[in-house]
């Protein structure tokens, strides 16, 4: 079985992890990740409840035409304080947690919030189940923190590596991964693809933020 791991679009406002729309880029990226999959076939899509995820599946499932369900198990990581607040007050504000996060000594929860662990705890149910479904393509409709934090655990790595994980994955981007039932485990055959988006500049996240917390 293979799994289509695609990181929304691009969400209507910059603030840390608010629960919004896609902007008008987040539904064209999301028209592009549907095109570029429409060939493979896909059985079901799933997605997080939260909008910008929802959105994203449901524009991209235009081309699909499959069964969506929703499971708040795939929501972002909880960036707890952080939540709500633009990307330079947080640079401020919690300069000796980001210093600290960024030596990986540990997984650290952010402040009030989530480390990769407890998001891998989470999700992971959610990913088991999709394996034992009987499927053979699925679209996975989430968040960066939690396909770098599963893709983690599917290599075995330690959650507090996570962010080794590509600095800044792209909106709309798909990382594949492949259920081998034989041996009991996934393989990551493709991670961060956006070849679907370079064509479009103004699509990509250095052409709105290339910060991630």
């Amino acid at each position: 079985m293979n799994l289509y791991l695609i990181r929304h679009g691009r969400q209507s406002s910059r603030l840390c992890n608010v629960n919004v729309s896609l902007s008008e880029a987040g539904f064209r990226q999301a028209r592009l990740a549907g095109e570029r999959l429409a060939h493979k076939k896909i059985d079901a899509v799933y997605s997080s409840d939260l909008i910008r995820a929802v959105e994203t599946a449901k524009e991209a499932n235009k081309l699909w035409k499959v069964p969506h369900m929703i499971r708040t198990e795939l929501r972002e990581i909880s960036f707890g304080d952080m939540e709500g607040m633009a990307d330079e007050d947080i640079a401020v504000t919690f300069r000796e947690f980001k210093k600290e996060q960024a030596r990986m000594e540990q997984d650290l929860p952010y402040p009030g919030g989530e480390c990769a662990a407890d998001v891998i705890k989470r999700a992971m149910p959610v990913f088991e189940e999709i394996a034992s479904g009987g499927f053979q393509n699925v679209a996975v409709v989430t968040h960066g923190g939690v396909i770098r934090s599963i893709v983690a655990a599917f290599l075995h790595m330690e959650p507090k590596d996570y962010r080794l994980l590509g600095n800044s994955l792209e909106n709309c981007s798909i990382t594949e991964v492949r259920w081998l039932e034989t041996y009991n485990r996934f393989t990551v055959e493709r991670f961060n693809d956006y070849a679907h988006l370079e064509s479009y500049p103004e699509l990509l996240r250095a052409g709105w933020t290339a910060v991630e917390n």
